[in-house]
């Protein structure tokens, strides 16, 4: 039985991955600092024995014995990212480093969950994995946008010097149920907004586009990325290539809740991509890769869990 180690399980993707990889006959080992991540999305899994919950922060080194690691650790909206910069590097970078030296004792395969962000605000559309990017190296998201870069360097530095077993993911906007409901994301903050009848923001024009994958699709594809052979390594873009408007995103959560928010817009954030949409050619070539949950099936979903969580007085 494979024993494998998620970080940042207990995150949103992560607790969707551990639940899956559960079900397929492994033992998974969950590790979390809850910065963001929250135990309670991993606690119907708790009573499983093959599962093990452990509070640790990957800019520490951790001495396990695991066969595969999916390396999630990191917070992945701006508005946790940016809270603590300095310390979203050290969980870039320095968290990269110790589940590499791990991978690299065991021996152990081991995945990078990296970002559609390190194409920066493309000047080429949509992002094929050769395009390198338009990052800004000193603006207030580079921490994270150059953090994921420096990552997928390592992972290569360390594929090419010791012969590791690789993979990297570029994961494009992603959605679902456990989306921490105050993560400044665009659709749970549309989803809240609307449910409680509050005016919906839109930042700049609302015509900046974005690409929406429902988390069952992205994790389907970081396992098949994981299972390919040793000399598939990525990067491989996982998102849905559906483009959408963020106002017709906007307009779409109203008619799905039924609510009757209003529009306001405000100043488009420093450095926030004009447009975000993916190349998957290469998933479906060398995973048989594709989303197959559409936007408004994928979003009925999400906000019935954020009706619940409003009814029982969580929002």
């Amino acid at each position: 039985m494979r024993r494998i180690l998620v970080t940042g399980g207990a995150g949103f993707i992560g607790s969707h991955l551990c639940e899956r990889l559960l079900a397929g006959d492994a033992e998974v080992l969950c590790v979390d600092n809850f910065f963001t991540g929250a135990r309670s999305n991993v606690a119907p899994l708790l009573p499983d024995p093959r599962f093990e919950l452990m509070r640790h922060d990957v800019t520490f080194p951790l001495y396990v014995e695991v066969d595969e690691i999916y390396n999630l650790a990191c917070p992945a909206s701006p508005i946790h990212y940016q809270f603590d910069p300095v310390q979203t590097t050290k969980t870039a970078v320095h968290g990269a480093i110790n589940m590499l030296g791990l991978a690299k004792r065991r021996r152990a395969r081991i995945l990078q969950a990296s970002t559609s962000e390190v194409y920066g605000d493309p000047v080429v559309h949509p992002q094929p994995e050769e395009y390198w990017g338009n990052v800004n190296p000193i603006g207030p998201r580079s921490c994270y946008d150059e953090g994921k870069r420096c990552a997928e360097t390592l992972f290569f530095d360390y594929h090419r010097q010791h012969l590791l077993q690789i993979k990297v993911a570029r994961i494009f906007n992603t959605y679902g149920p456990r989306m921490h409901p105050g993560d400044g994301r665009v659709v749970s903050n549309f989803i809240v907004q609307a449910l409680k009848g509050e005016p919906i923001t839109l930042y700049g024009d609302g015509v900046q586009t974005r690409s929406f994958c429902y988390v069952d699709d992205l994790v389907d594809g970081l396992i098949r990325l994981m299972e390919t052979g040793d000399a598939v390594t990525g990067p491989i873009n996982l998102g849905n290539p559906g483009e959408f408007s963020i106002r017709a995103l906007a307009e779409t959560v109203i008619a799905l809740t039924g609510s009757r928010s209003e529009l306001v817009f405000r100043p488009l954030p420093e450095d926030d991509p004009r447009q975000r949409q993916p190349d998957i050619g290469k998933a479906e070539a060398v995973l048989g890769w594709k989303p197959t949950v559409s936007l408004e099936d994928g979003l009925g979903r999400t906000i019935a869990y954020f009706d619940e969580l409003l009814r029982r007085g969580r929002l």
